[in-house]
């Protein structure tokens, strides 16, 4: 989803090799909109395997690829295992989801073009699972 040059990929279920190339075409479809902002909603993977963590750092790849600003909202207990795991807890930035509050997370590095004062429009905030 496309609203106001700010794009919204919301991924549920299972993270893995069947479903690796639906993030890569959902991500495609929406740099194809001209974003200028991609958010990836992961707040309801329950799984990802290697997998799954290959399609997320391709997609990554891919957005910054373009000049375009990438950030993750609701990386879970075994994503985030997973990427501490391998050294790549730094590989994405998660929005602060406190309600009222349209700050980036502190504390994380970045794949944020620049970090802004505030969230891009049309991103509410999100309460972590």
């Amino acid at each position: 989803m496309v609203h106001a040059g700010v794009a919204r990929v919301i991924l549920a279920g299972e993270l893995d090799l069947q479903t690796g190339p639906a993030v890569r075409e959902a991500v495609r479809a929406c740099l194809a909109k001209e974003a200028t902002s991609l958010c990836l909603d992961l707040t309801d993977v329950a799984f990802c395997d290697c997998a799954g963590l290959t399609a997320l750092l391709r997609a990554r790849a891919a957005v910054l690829g373009t000049g375009v600003d990438f950030v993750v909202e609701g990386v879970g207990v075994q994503l985030a295992r997973l990427l501490r795991l391998i050294g790549a807890e730094g590989m994405f930035v998660e929005r602060d989801t406190n309600p009222g509050s349209a700050q980036w997370a502190s504390g994380t590095a970045g794949t944020h073009r620049g970090a802004p004062s505030a969230a891009p429009a049309g991103l509410p905030p999100r309460r972590l699972a």
